[in-house]
């Protein structure tokens, strides 16, 4: 038999939700609608458009840092443009801070639950993982901070969290972080940046005052660009060139690379976004509270919901009548699930068959 990594036997791979096109076939459905992966439901025209544009140059590599993408972010942000750095997806720079800090056995400390990637990954590189249990479905920076041993390498916090969608504040972050030793990497993931609310932590500022701190991004989420795989990450200059030495070549390809830039350059577009997530997630809310349902209040374009029971039966239910959420159980949650804030009538949709399953049972 093959030999391969020892670690491999014991990690279970990452389920991603179910795409639509699966569900369409297993159930012979037309249509699906997919509230499960937290993605944008709008694809604006000017993507389309920039994406076709760069379609000629697809027998060229792309640029290998993201050159004329990073001028932008480092001018959005106010930074030198050597303090950025891009991923396929902010997923990859979880993988890239873990292969550039972790060494055989060093530590690495995670709340529980939060994005499971920073366990399965920081595993894979031969980390020992500690968990932190959540305290009212928030981080408890406190016992984070007691856990740390002379062998604790990386902090990832989620921020806004997934899959609770609560968040830390400013002041919150900047009192942990005053505590933290500065050779401790300090990962912020904060893909829901921003639908988050007027307290949440100015981590770019943080990051000027300390050191150790990296702030991950991404364009998939109020950006749209789920599909094409871009994130970005600032910090300090010499914690990128350090980086960039783990990072594949040409890793963000030129479509995803023109898109960023055509979003980037139209601000009204994420604006509409959040304006129209915080207004469907009002509706959701009002609808559950009619139900006597219970549920989290999210700082993202997510709603995390205690169904009080396995929801196993409530998923199976959906997805035969074309409806993609996240069941919870793989964080060790089986009583909750996840719901998308979706379009309107997506939004509808899961009222009107969540009512229909409380109702007939």
């Amino acid at each position: 038999m093959r030999s391969y990594r020892k670690i491999l036997n014991e990690i279970k791979p990452y389920v991603s939700g179910m795409p639509i096109e699966d569900v369409k076939r297993m159930y012979k459905l037309k249509d699906v609608y997919k509230l499960a992966s937290n993605e944008n439901p709008f694809v604006p025209a000017f993507v389309q458009k920039a994406v076709l544009k760069e379609l000629k140059n697809i027998n060229r590599y792309p640029q290998s840092d993201s050159f004329a993408l990073a001028n932008r972010i480092a001018d959005k942000f106010d930074v030198d443009i050597r303090q950025v750095i891009f991923g396929n997806g902010s997923d990859e720079l979880i993988v890239m801070a873990l292969r550039t800090f972790i060494d055989q056995d060093d530590e690495v400390i995670v709340a529980y639950p939060t994005f499971l990637m920073y366990e399965l990954q920081a595993r894979v590189c031969g980390a020992k993982v500690v968990k932190v249990p959540l305290k009212d479905y928030r981080y408890d920076l406190d016992t984070m901070l007691a856990a740390v041993t002379d062998k604790t390498k990386i902090i990832f916090i989620a921020n806004p969290d997934n899959p609770t969608g609560t968040y830390l504040t400013h002041s919150e972050i900047e009192v942990f972080l005053s505590k933290v030793p500065e050779d401790i990497l300090v990962f912020l993931d904060e893909a829901y940046y921003e639908f988050a609310p007027k307290d949440f932590p100015d981590s770019r500022r943080l990051m000027e005052r300390y050191s150790n701190v990296i702030i991950a991004r991404t364009f998939s989420k109020v950006y749209g660009l789920a599909g094409l795989r871009i994130g970005y990450g600032i910090t300090n200059i010499e914690l990128v060139a350090v980086m960039n030495k783990v990072r594949d070549p040409f890793n963000v390809n030129r479509m995803a690379q023109a898109a960023a830039k055509a979003v980037l350059d139209n601000p009204g577009f994420v604006e509409k976004v959040v304006k129209f997530t915080v207004r469907e997630k009002k509706y959701i809310y009002a609808e559950l509270d009619r139900m006597g349902i219970i549920y989290l209040p999210s700082a993202t374009n997510f709603i995390t919901i205690d169904f009080k029971k396995d929801t196993k039966d409530l998923f199976d239910f959906f997805i035969k009548k074309g409806l993609i959420v996240r069941p919870l159980s793989g964080w060790g949650l089986p009583n909750f699930f996840r719901v998308t804030v979706g379009l309107r009538k997506e939004n509808v949709k899961f009222i009107k068959l969540l009512k229909k399953y409380v109702k007939s049972k």
